[in-house]
């Protein structure tokens, strides 16, 4: 079944308008639990309650606020809000363009497919191709769900995709993490090897490597659940760190080695 457009609009930057279309990247496959009484297996229902009283709330009498100083609050109405709220522009409209390899992609939240709407296919196609040849991202801003957001499009095989972004202070700085000196500096030595292991295992990345076996193990319990056989977690062992770093490091390196020319021989064998 072909996916169904988000929304239409364009892509805008300088005097070129390219009339687009708009589609979800990713789907949602995590495996989803009900909450269920456990004697007759009825959905849980939630109720509004006064954590002080106890009381249940109407809804009617449930409003927003916003915490201006400890037990002081301010109350925000719907209409209120929507004042903030941007108008519906149906276009990405890029400010920039800027190389790829200087955005963390930490920066980038959700994922947009990017197609094209009939008869804007050349602008569409020239776009795509301008950015893979020079690596570039085009940095704009565009309306969803009447919040403005900053965005990001690239190009991907000859496609164009969109990231919706976080702002500057919402990314957390790794400077704020307690990371301390080793005792010690890494030697060359484990350095070099540590570059050897890396290179051992050099690879072009293929997503479909990278199943989700999570939510493969989950399933296969739910199903052996479903057979009545009991389920016991295994004992997770604590990862201690390697006392022979130096050690650790040539036996993984010989470990590739020996397998690589395991390999080397069943492609000769064959």
């Amino acid at each position: 079944m072909a996916p169904r457009s988000i929304w239409n609009g364009a892509i805008a930057f300088g005097a070129v308008t390219v009339p687009i279309k708009v589609y979800g990247a990713v789907e949602d496959k995590q495996v989803h639990f009900r909450q269920v009484h456990l004697n007759d297996g009825a959905s849980i229902a939630y109720r509004l309650v006064d954590p002080s009283t106890g009381d249940e709330v109407p809804r009617d009498e449930v409003v927003k606020g916003f915490e201006v100083a400890p037990g002081e609050w301010v109350e925000v109405t719907n209409d209120e809000l929507k004042a903030v709220e941007q108008p519906a522009r149906k276009a990405i409209e890029i400010e920039e363009f800027v190389p790829g390899d200087e955005i963390d992609p930490v920066f980038y939240d959700k994922a947009y497919n990017l197609g094209v709407q009939k008869g804007a296919e050349s602008g569409y196609a020239v776009l795509a191709k301008a950015l893979e040849k020079t690596d570039r991202v085009g940095i704009g801003r565009v309306v969803l769900r009447q919040r403005e957001q900053v965005v990001a499009v690239h190009a991907v095989d000859g496609a164009l995709r969109m990231h919706t972004m976080h702002a500057p202070d919402e990314v957390l700085s790794g400077d704020d993490i307690d990371v301390q000196e080793p005792s010690k500096k890494p030697g060359d030595r484990e350095v070099k090897m540590a570059m050897t292991l890396v290179g051992s295992l050099e690879a072009d990345f293929d997503p479909s490597r990278y199943s989700d076996t999570y939510r493969d193990r989950v399933l296969e319990i739910v199903k052996r659940k479903a057979e009545g056989e009991e389920i016991e977690a295994p004992k997770v062992e604590r990862a201690e760190p390697t006392d022979d770093l130096l050690a650790a490091l040539q036996a993984s390196v010989d470990a590739m080695k020996s397998d690589g020319k395991k390999k080397s021989a069943k492609k000769k064998k064959s």
